[in-house]
């Protein structure tokens, strides 16, 4: 019986994990439905919100649009990790590929995080995406284009850390279906329950609670404080902070479940 050596060398978890994000977006190439939901639907957001609310939150458009595009930048970083990561990987213990990983040489840790990373890149496609439609909308960041890469990377980063607890999920859960209905509805009060269409100061009592303890509402804050060139130092710190609690928690707890399916 042959046994094969785990690949002790330097970095080799990062190496395998690369291999495997390339995997996974050669795999979005040929179900492009993926990076689909997480550019076309945040698009339609901003189109919707900025002629449904625009006039009356903000009074014009143009207002409103200053307002509304920092919240849609988060929404889009984080939409692909709500809903495909810990679906994909879900379906890769399902099918079996899985157990073809468990076979090879590689880190535990590589096939949870070449899926995580291959998300990055789609995020980084919806931004592009995104950015150029604000653009022909009239949106122009008023905090200067290092404001805009400090607002891209935030919204990256805290998308990257937040797909985390669906990679946590996926792996648990049993069935693709479930992981979806879970992400989907997660999805509604995390993403809409925040400042993103109007002021949390406008909102019900018990909305305006909910926003102060979801982190994505800071995150939000923060984008819109960079990119419109206001105040937007301690809504950074909180969302940085946020940013290593969803870490810190989930990917040792998603690595470790993943470990007990073998």
């Amino acid at each position: 019986m042959t046994t094969i050596a785990y690949d002790h060398r330097p970095l080799g978890w990062l190496r395998h994990s690369l291999v495997l994000a390339r995997r996974s977006l050669a795999k979005t190439t040929r179900s492009p439905g993926v990076i689909m939901n997480g550019v076309v639907t945040p698009a339609l957001f901003l189109v919707l919100f900025l002629y449904l609310f625009g006039g009356s939150v903000a009074g014009s458009t143009g207002a409103y649009l200053r307002y509304l595009f920092p919240g849609i930048l988060v929404m889009s970083a984080g939409l692909a990790g709500l809903v495909s990561t810990g679906t994909a990987i879900n379906l890769d213990l399902k099918s079996g590929v899985t157990d073809r990983f468990r076979s090879l040489p590689i880190s535990r840790l590589a096939p949870l995080l070449g899926s995580v990373l291959a998300d990055l890149v789609r995020y980084l496609v919806g931004v592009a995406i995104l950015f150029g439609l604000g653009a022909l909308l009239g949106f122009r960041a008023q905090g200067g284009f290092l404001a805009v890469l400090e607002a891209c990377g935030l919204a990256v980063l805290f998308g990257f850390c937040l797909s985390w607890v669906t990679v946590f999920v996926g792996v648990l859960v049993k069935d693709a279906n479930a992981v979806l209905a879970i992400s989907f509805v997660s999805f509604l009060p995390l993403q809409l329950g925040t400042s993103l269409a109007a002021p949390v100061g406008t909102l019900p009592g018990w909305l305006h609670a909910w926003t102060g303890v979801n982190p994505i509402t800071y995150a939000m804050d923060a984008c819109r404080g960079l990119l419109n060139g206001t105040a937007a130092g301690g809504a950074v710190v909180t969302t940085l902070i946020w940013c290593a609690a969803l870490f810190v928690v989930f990917c040792p707890l998603a690595v470790r479940a993943y470990g007990r399916q073998q």
